[in-house]
């Protein structure tokens, strides 16, 4: 008999272990929690700690208090200026109130499907108003702060606050980018080809500028040269003629010894004259007052070669 009524009294305190145990529930600091109760939410706890339910009776949901992340698939939109861009967005969230994102949603897998829809609504509605450059370069903080505004008005009856949307890439089409490429291509060897052809007009224009400087600089330089010689020519004639009348003789004898030296320079030399010839006249008689033209020759001699 005492042993019986210590097997029941052991089987109730069990019995209460687990009803106590089934009765206290903890929440964390990351989470928030929703009590049901037969499936009716009763009441929202967002403040972490150790909290009490009726066992068998009640249920509880634990919601993420943290920031999610919503990624969206790329996807193609069309600009204002009807061109053509492939744009990969992400998000990010916060449950802000739990009671109306279990109603509306229930699991976050159910809200990033709804936050998408309208994540991709919204991003064909701003970029479909805008310009290729201004979602590209010049307005893309603004572009992304109206898709943010306008995701965040629409997630509000979600329970959901939206603190941010990025767009982490806007870029032409494969196919596009290719065009875009061998155009811009295109066009720097058309500039090329351009400078090119530039320098070497310029070129040919130094060159015959250089040409003609060249030709008028030699040119110039033959006329003052053939000038001096003509005006050393006269000199020299006239030298030759003051010295022929001073003295005839010794004119003739050294005029005769230049002769004698120019034409007998070279060691093959070989001449065929008579030794009686008028020019050798200065080697038969070395006095040159004694030696006279031969008849019927002219009275100056031979001139030497220049």
């Amino acid at each position: 008999m005492r042993n019986s009524l210590g097997l029941v009294l052991a089987v109730v305190v069990a019995l209460a272990a687990i009803v106590l145990f089934s009765a206290l529930f903890s929440v964390y600091q990351t989470q928030q929690a929703l009590v049901l109760r037969f499936g009716e939410p009763i009441r929202v706890i967002e403040t972490p700690g150790l909290n009490a339910k009726i066992p068998l009776v009640d249920s509880v949901i634990l919601i993420d208090k943290r920031i999610l992340d919503l990624e969206n698939p790329s996807q193609e939109v069309i600009a204002a200026d009807q061109k053509r861009l492939v744009v990969d967005a992400f998000a990010r969230y916060r449950i802000t109130n739990p009671l109306r994102f279990y109603q509306a949603v229930g699991t976050v897998e159910g809200a990033n499907s709804r936050l998408a829809t309208i994540l991709n609504s919204s991003l064909r509605r701003v970029l479909g108003e805008s310009t290729f450059i201004q979602v590209v370069r010049d307005e893309r903080e603004m572009l992304m702060t109206r898709i943010r505004d306008q995701v965040n008005r629409e997630a509000a009856n979600f329970g959901i606050n939206v603190i941010d949307v990025r767009i982490r890439r806007a870029d032409l089409p494969e196919a596009n980018s290719q065009a875009v490429f061998q155009r811009m291509q295109t066009e720097r060897q058309r500039e090329a080809s351009e400078i090119r052809a530039q320098g070497a007009e310029q070129a040919q224009t130094i060159r015959a500028r250089a040409d003609r400087d060249s030709t008028i600089i030699v040119a110039e330089a033959n006329a003052t040269g053939d000038k001096l010689r003509g005006e050393g020519e006269a000199e020299r004639n006239s030298i030759f003629a003051n010295a022929y009348q001073q003295d005839r003789s010794f004119f003739d004898f050294y005029r005769s010894m230049q002769a004698y030296e120019a034409s007998m320079k070279n060691t093959d030399t070989r001449m065929v004259v008579s030794p009686t010839s008028d020019f050798f006249r200065f080697f038969n008689a070395p006095n040159p007052a004694a030696v006279a033209p031969a008849p019927g020759a002219a009275a100056a001699p031979a001139q030497p070669a220049n």
